[in-house]
């Protein structure tokens, strides 16, 4: 693997280069950075170029100054692509990097080879992810909004180290998906601006977020790129009913469902993980 930094869209971005083939963009979730796909990477370098960056606010990448959310890190990673002389490409992406997704293939579908999603948030969803019975899965969401935030999780490296092990175990079926990298992730989300880096893309998804439980999200045409959906059948964030309005937002999609884990396919079954990504983007001939 090969680590680069590369300017783009105003920025520096960190990113993790491997493989050889088609290109394949991979876009992480929060609490995560591009090591979170270091297991799918190892199973798809022979097959695929495969690019991880860290989102605008994470890991290595510059931090944005005040709320930045799927809009700006869309036009990021259009840019970025353009920095690396990547005209088409395939993207993978989970939670944040689903969010992103969608205004990517609004903005820039002509580039875009085909979409594979794990969990994230999309307009279908709607007034579900505010009911009464989910009010103790989404509080992270308000506080990430706060400005005392950043500075309480990472008033020391444990206080910060306790709060994304939260995240990363409690979200996760299979618990231990993370153990061999946690410290890796509790160091790496201590180090200056990157608590505050990630809690910007909750400022910025608020009102976008809050017009979706008010079931106002704006009606906008389905995404007509290749899609495939593949959604935990344990994700507690995040349930699989959830994906019965996904043919709203995506014209041409392959959904199933991922089996035998919650909320970090990628990390908590990568054979499977690999193996599905793989065969879509063969199935619609990029590979």
């Amino acid at each position: 693997m090969e680590h680069l930094t590369i300017s783009a869209n105003g920025a520096k971005f960190h990113l993790v280069r491997a493989g050889s083939g088609k290109p394949l963009l991979l876009l992480h979730g929060w609490p995560e950075f591009w090591l979170t796909w270091e297991p799918v990477i190892s199973r798809l370098s022979d097959r695929f170029s495969l690019i991880a960056p860290d989102l605008r606010g994470f890991g290595d990448s510059d931090k944005p100054d005040g709320p930045f959310g799927p809009d700006g890190h869309a036009a990021d990673m259009l840019a970025l692509m353009e920095a690396l002389r990547i005209d088409r490409f395939g993207v993978v992406g989970h939670d944040v990097g689903g969010a992103v997704m969608q205004p990517l293939a609004r903005q820039a579908a002509g580039r875009l080879a085909g979409l594979f999603f794990f969990d994230f948030v999309y307009p279908g969803i709607g007034p579900r992810m505010a009911a009464p019975d989910r009010l103790n899965h989404i509080w992270y969401q308000s506080f990430h909004q706060m400005e005392m935030a950043p500075a309480l999780v990472g008033a020391s490296r444990e206080s910060c180290r306790l709060y994304i092990s939260h995240f990363l175990k409690g979200w996760a079926h299979r618990t231990d998906a993370f153990d061999d990298v946690l410290d890796a992730f509790a160091d790496n989300f201590f180090k200056d601006g990157n608590l505050a880096g990630g809690f910007a893309h909750y400022r910025a998804s608020h009102a976008g977020r809050v017009a979706m439980m008010k079931g106002e999200a704006p009606k906008l045409p389905p995404i007509e790129v290749p899609t495939c959906v593949r959604w935990a059948e344990h994700d507690p964030l995040f349930p699989y009913a959830w994906t019965d309005r996904l043919g709203e937002t995506f014209a041409d999609l392959d959904l199933a469902m991922f089996p035998g884990v919650g909320h970090f396919p990628h990390r908590e079954d990568p054979d499977r993980a690999a193996s599905e990504i793989a065969t879509f983007f063969q199935r619609i001939g990029w590979s």
